[in-house]
């Protein structure tokens, strides 16, 4: 049976890639919708959350906030920590008393890559860097605190958005580096699933009107090296651009990435909610979006 809001549906971290994605989706669906950016509520101040949320009493709450620079997060740990794991426990709190569902987004990054083979829902979190610890602790407070909750770990998201504090995504900064220089370096040794956001947000919605619970992976289909998404976006934006393939060791990094990162999309393939399609389709989406709209 589909489960019908009773509420408004908030989203946190509204004018992100994903949440921009999802509020467009939600609204041609009818359904009702909240979007709160960073600068409207800020997720670490406890007393504006609960007042917030008290006064909207919503359906259900959906955290695409977070403070998900990898490399900021390893130098200021004490923030990567109250953004990602003491705010959204708070946050699962106040869900709870209000008997609104949690949807809370999480990453890759909360496994370090050793396994060899794509992650499961079921295998445990094995983070190797700040960022990956403190989104690893913010599930956990979310389970603990919330059980009325939904926590949708996914990868490498690029959407047309773009990502607001990182100045854009994976993609757009390929198509800038290789037309501002003719070529790029890129690494070979670390392996995801790229995930365009439309997709994503759509499961999402699936997922939420199906009145799923506990943890999901949810990526597009397939995986490959940032090397290898790098020389698809070129091919198929008919860029000549000559991509270098490097290693980690080339970036002076203070965090340490997982160098095989793929999620496998076990709870949705045993559940029978069908599996979202190929990267390389949701990027060739991406780019024909891009030029649909004019974008340079």
């Amino acid at each position: 049976m589909e489960a019908k809001p009773k509420g408004p549906i908030v989203i946190l971290g509204a004018r992100g890639q994903l949440a921009s994605d999802l509020g467009r989706l939600l609204e041609a669906q009818g359904a009702p919708l909240v979007p709160l950016a960073h600068s409207d509520l800020d997720i670490v101040n406890r007393e504006a959350v609960a007042e917030r949320l008290d006064q909207l009493r919503p359906w259900a709450v959906v955290n695409t906030a977070a403070f998900h620079r990898v490399e900021a997060c390893e130098e200021d740990p004490q923030q990567a920590f109250l953004v990602n794991a003491i705010a959204v426990g708070h946050l699962a709190q106040v869900c709870h008393r209000l008997g609104a569902l949690l949807v809370h987004i999480s990453t890759d990054y909360v496994f370090d890559g050793a396994k060899g083979s794509p992650y499961e829902e079921i295998d445990p979190p094995s983070p190797i860097n700040v960022y990956g610890a403190s989104k690893a602790a913010g599930e956990f407070l979310v389970r603990a605190q919330c059980p009325e909750h939904l926590i949708v770990r996914t990868s490498g998201l690029f959407g047309l958005r773009g990502s607001s504090v990182k100045g854009g995504n994976f993609v757009e900064t390929m198509l800038r580096l290789g037309r501002e220089k003719g070529e790029v370096h890129v690494v070979t040794d670390q392996v995801l699933s790229p995930t365009y956001t439309p997709d994503l947000a759509a499961k999402i919605w699936e997922l939420m009107r199906a009145g799923a619970r506990g943890t999901f992976h949810i990526t597009n289909s397939g995986s490959c090296s940032w090397y290898q998404f790098a020389c698809s976006i070129f091919q198929l934006a008919g860029l000549q651009v000559k991509v270098h393939p490097v290693t980690s060791e080339f970036f002076p990094n203070k965090a340490r990435r997982p160098s095989f990162s793929v999620l496998e999309n076990a709870r949705l393939r045993r559940e029978g909610y069908g599996l979202l399609r190929p990267w390389q389709e949701a990027l060739a989406s991406y780019l024909e979006e891009r030029r649909r709209l004019g974008i340079p």
